[in-house]
């Protein structure tokens, strides 16, 4: 026999699977335990990214754009993918790792993750994660205040200068295109952005 249904009742869609959303707690929990071990993840907005498996392009320009850097400022001014406190507001779910700091003092005075104000530049190589580093990474560093944030399209060969910020974002986003001069406000004088992909030895004396 068959049945006839006239008042369905309809209850209300769920609106997808709860996430789980991470801190920095959470996060030292887990290290301390080892749970980790081998594996580096990078906390944004409450997201756990995966730092490992870095292609090769992305590693040959870090490379380079690292010992660039070194020359500019000195070794002991530059941490390589270390972690930074960002605006006190993004802090408990936040704990970025940019691929480069430059620092306003050498690395060992600083006895815990760099502060916005201890911070001249930010960098981040960039291939597959071009989108993410200009929108998610520039808001993230625009509220911290960094003075000036660099992204490196690998695959454009491009460099984008992010300056000026003001009530938490860039009032100065520039790109420039691989044979382009760069002006910046940490480096004291004009550069070609071919420079960061095809650095040249250092001369030494004699």
């Amino acid at each position: 026999m068959s049945i006839i249904v006239t008042g369905v009742e309809t209850l209300p869609s769920p609106e997808g699977p709860v996430r789980k959303r991470w801190t920095r707690s959470d996060c030292a929990l887990l290290e301390d335990s080892g749970v980790w071990q081998g594996q580096r993840f990078e906390l944004i907005d409450g997201d756990l990214y995966d730092k490992m498996g870095k292609k090769r392009p992305h590693v040959i320009a870090s490379t380079i754009i690292r010992a660039w850097l070194e020359q500019k400022f000195g070794w002991e001014f530059i941490d390589v993918e270390a972690s930074i406190d960002v605006a006190p507001e993004d802090n408990p779910t936040n704990e970025p790792e940019p691929d480069l700091v430059v620092l306003s003092k050498p690395t060992w005075e600083l006895p815990s993750n760099p502060l916005p104000r201890d911070i001249l530049l930010a960098v981040e190589v960039s291939d597959s994660t071009l989108r993410f580093d200009l929108n998610k990474k520039s808001g993230l560093y625009g509220r911290a205040g960094i003075g000036e944030y660099w992204v490196l399209d690998v695959t454009a060969r491009n460099l984008v200068v992010h300056r000026d910020a003001v009530d938490g974002e860039y009032r100065s986003v520039v790109r420039y295109a691989d044979r382009e001069a760069v002006r910046s406000g940490v480096v004291m004088e004009n550069f070609n952005v071919n420079e960061l992909f095809e650095l040249r030895p250092r001369k030494t004396a004699g």
